[in-house]
């Protein structure tokens, strides 16, 4: 299915009708690994046209609790799927079901360290003490080929597994960015239906956000191009910039038609 520029939406799809962007963040948030003026405004403008934004990320349950306090934005989801972080007291709230957080990440461990056998030469991400639901390690310097081993070798032990520009995740195998995604949507949102939520990424562990089959309203930033062999899942459209300029080009376009009405 070959990509579609951004521009082209408008003679698609009515994109009036978007509530809610649900969206990675590195890689399509940042710029370079940063967070910009340019980006901090676009969700000022999302927000006065009555869009709101939930950032959708890899990241860690420790990161996603300062970026849902300090950012203005409705909450974030963290470590792919595993938990929110949301409301006026950003509490924390699980989307998988663990009954025990502690015997699960002894368990994670355990599968890292059978990964390291392999490959000793894995190094744990400075941010893994503060996960709850997966297990992280360097994605710098891994072949696709390597990759594609590890991503076998946790299927072998029940594990899922997947990447982003930054790291490696050993997870539960339903554990996703998208199952997350739909739990809060049922739970946060009820009255959202699919052409209410857009859906924005740009790397491996964002193929589930590009899913048509639950997110029929998705956009890749132009970097998502790097890994359009790779993706099972595409998206339907695809900024003209890439990162933190491609989201701010997709902020303009949504911000357009003014502000949107609150659903009852």
């Amino acid at each position: 299915m070959p990509f579609l520029p951004l521009s082209q939406a408008f003679s698609t799809v009515d994109l009036t009708s978007v509530r809610l962007v649900a969206t990675d963040m590195d890689g399509t948030l940042t710029t370079d690994g940063k967070f910009t003026p340019a980006l901090l405004q676009a969700f000022e403008q999302l927000a006065a046209v009555g869009i709101q934004v939930l950032i959708v990320t890899g990241r860690s349950a420790g990161w996603v609790s300062g970026l849902a306090h300090y950012l203005p934005v409705w909450g974030a989801i963290a470590e792919n799927g595993g938990l929110l972080c949301a409301g006026e007291t950003l509490s924390e709230a699980l989307l998988v079901p663990l009954s025990d957080i502690t015997q699960h990440r002894q368990h994670l461990a355990a599968m890292f360290q059978r990964l390291r056998t392999t490959f000793p030469a894995l190094q744990e991400s400075s941010d893994n003490r503060f996960r709850l639901t997966d297990w992280t390690f360097d994605v710098q310097g891994l072949t696709i080929a390597e990759l594609e081993r590890l991503d076998r070798l946790c299927q072998s032990y029940s594990w899922g597994f997947t990447y982003s520009t930054v790291q490696c995740h050993i997870k539960l195998r339903s554990q996703d960015k998208a199952t997350g995604l739909l739990t809060v949507l049922q739970q946060y949102f009820p009255d959202y239906a699919a052409e209410h939520v857009i859906t924005v990424g740009d790397s491996p562990n964002d193929e589930s956000l590009f899913d048509a089959n639950r997110f029929p309203l998705s956009v890749g930033v132009a970097n998502v191009l790097d890994y359009r062999d790779r993706l099972a899942h595409q998206p339907a459209y695809v900024t003209s910039a890439a990162a933190g300029e491609g989201f701010k080009e997709l902020a303009q376009l949504l911000c357009q038609f003014g502000k949107r009405e609150t659903l009852t």
